[in-house]
Order: structure tokens, then sequence, then C-alpha cells
């Protein structure tokens, strides 16, 4: 009997260390790792513009009247069916659309679609050149969002603000895994130019840093899939409680037979 209840933890004990593997992130990274990490690792990523975006597109300039065209206000009706327009404070948006152009003021369409922040500015800034002289043109996303969905603490859309997000930033958000989650298998949902991306991620591995996928672009989707634990349905928990219990059973009736 005592070489069963030995067996018994040793069983407990190495199904223990198997699940804290499975649970931390990351598992065996070390100095070494980080060393060949860093040599690959992108510090300067930045987010590309792409169809459905909405951005916010200021132009400054020393003269005031001469910058103003190209920064028009939002505008609507001041009431239902009145001809008075009320001019708002806020400046108009810019959508890009399917085929990846915006319609700026005066000059027309210009496509961004594909570019950086810092390309756009740079061929904006080209554009306005016989319009203005040193014009400083601000660029921000207004609807930059990742969606983070599965075996997470608070599961949902999330709007980012610094347009500079990794995977683990997204999980941070939604309150981290659960127990449950799959860290050797997070699915990534990306759209490219119209065409669905699927990638699997495992975050057990400090390989992760360098993928090109660590770094996430706006609306981008993560799930994390539930483990073999989580996947028991609810209609076999009474029976693997009433296997235990008769297991617990025939362990007390052979214990005190061979006393």
């Amino acid at each position: 009997m005592r070489n069963f209840s030995y067996l018994l933890l040793l069983v407990v004990f190495f199904t223990g260390c198997t699940s804290q593997k499975k649970i931390a992130y990351f598992y065996g990274l070390d100095e070494k790792s980080a060393e060949s990490i860093n040599k690959s690792f992108t510090k300067g990523h930045e987010a590309r513009i792409c169809s459905g975006d909405m951005l916010s597109i200021t132009v400054s300039g020393l003269d005031p009247e001469a910058v103003a065209p190209f920064n028009l206000p939002l505008v609507s009706y001041s009431n239902p069916g009145s001809t008075q327009i009320y001019a708002s404070p806020v400046l108009q948006s810019y959508l890009v659309d399917i085929n990846g152009y915006i319609n700026f003021p005066i000059i027309g369409q210009i496509k961004l679609v594909g570019l950086t922040k810092s390309e756009a500015i740079s061929h904006i800034n080209e554009l306005l050149k016989p319009y203005l002289k040193n014009a400083i043109i601000t660029i921000q996303f207004l609807n930059y969002k990742v969606t983070v969905l599965g075996e997470v603490l608070r599961p949902g859309q999330y709007s980012i603000n610094n347009e500079r997000v990794t995977v683990l930033d997204a999980l941070g958000l939604a309150g981290d895994m659960t127990v449950y989650g799959k860290r050797e298998n997070v699915l990534l949902i990306r759209e490219n130019f119209g065409k669905l991306e699927f990638v699997r991620l495992n975050l057990n591995s400090d390989q992760v840093f360098t993928s090109p996928y660590y770094y996430l672009q706006q609306n981008d989707i993560i799930y994390v899939e539930p483990n073999a634990v989580r996947s028991i349905s609810a209609q076999n928990i009474p029976l693997y409680l009433s296997t235990i219990s008769t297991f617990a059973t025939l362990v007390t009736v052979i214990y005190s037979v061979t006393r």
C-alpha cells in the first residue's frame, strides 16, 4: 500500500511539472536567448495604413491663412431641416477607401494604403509644396483597434492609442490568458490587401519575439484556444466525480484489508 501511495504521488508531481511548462510564457528564456533575439528584433516598427482606416491629418505652418484650406472643420446643420450650417472645432477625418485613397482638400485623391505614417507624411508634404512652404503634417489613426477572444480574462475589442502594440500588449489589455488557454497555439487572424492570413504563435517559445507577427496591425484578431481540461464538457463532470469517488472507496477498502 505504501508503494502504491508513492506511485500516486509521483504521478501527481510529474503531471504538475508538465502543466507548469504549458502555463509559463517563454519557458527556458535566458541571457543567451536574449542576445540572439536582439540581433533580429524589430525596434522601429510602424503600423501601415489599410483600407478602412480613419485618419486625422493636420497641416500646420507659419502662415495660418495659407494652411487653413487644408484643415477643414467638421460641419453639420444646426437643426434637422435647417439650412444653417454649424462648424465644429473638430477637424474632419479622412476614411481610406477600398482602393486605398483619401479625398484631401485642394489636392484631391491621395493613395496612402500600405504606407507607414512617416511615409504618408513625406508623400503629402511633397504634394503640398506647390501651395505651402515648410508645412508640418501630423497624422493619427482614429480607429486603431485589436480584438482578443477565447481563453482570456476580458475578451473584447480594444482601442489602441500609440499604434505600436504587440501580441503580449493585447493579451495584457484583455487581462492575460486564463490557465486554460493554449499558450503554444495562439491564433492570429489578419487581413492584408483583401486576403485573410491565419498564423499560429507559440508563446512558450522565445522565437515569438522575432516573428513578423509579434507586432500587431490594426483590426488584428487574437484567439486563444482552450486546452484539453477546458474542453471537458460540463455533462461529463458528474461521471468523473463518480469515478474518483469509486476509486477512493476502492483504495480505502484495499488499505483496510491489507493492514
